[in-house]
């Protein structure tokens, strides 16, 4: 049984050695994965942008609802006193 278990670890270490070298070595996989990285770096700085956009958004957007809850006006003020004060209490 161990040598069965040395002898698949031999075989796997040659195996990963030529298929990494071949990659390693290869223009055609080094430009994929050159595109590859820049897209993922592309996709990431975008969803930071959006996030920070969004998270701005959402700062804005508490505002003016504070706003409008503590000056009031009309129909927004009887909202806020039903919708924000149980959450408060």
């Amino acid at each position: 049984m161990a040598g069965g278990n040395f002898m698949h670890r031999v075989l796997s270490y040659f195996v990963n050695e030529l298929v990494v070298n071949g990659l390693a070595n290869s223009p055609a996989f080094q430009r994929f994965a050159v595109k590859t990285s820049r897209r993922i770096d592309d996709i990431s700085n975008l969803a930071a942008k959006k996030k920070q956009e969004l998270a701005e958004q959402v700062k804005d957007l508490s505002k003016n609802i504070d706003v409008r809850c503590v000056h009031g006006n009309g129909d927004m003020n009887q909202f806020c006193n039903q919708r924000m004060i149980p959450l408060i209490k």
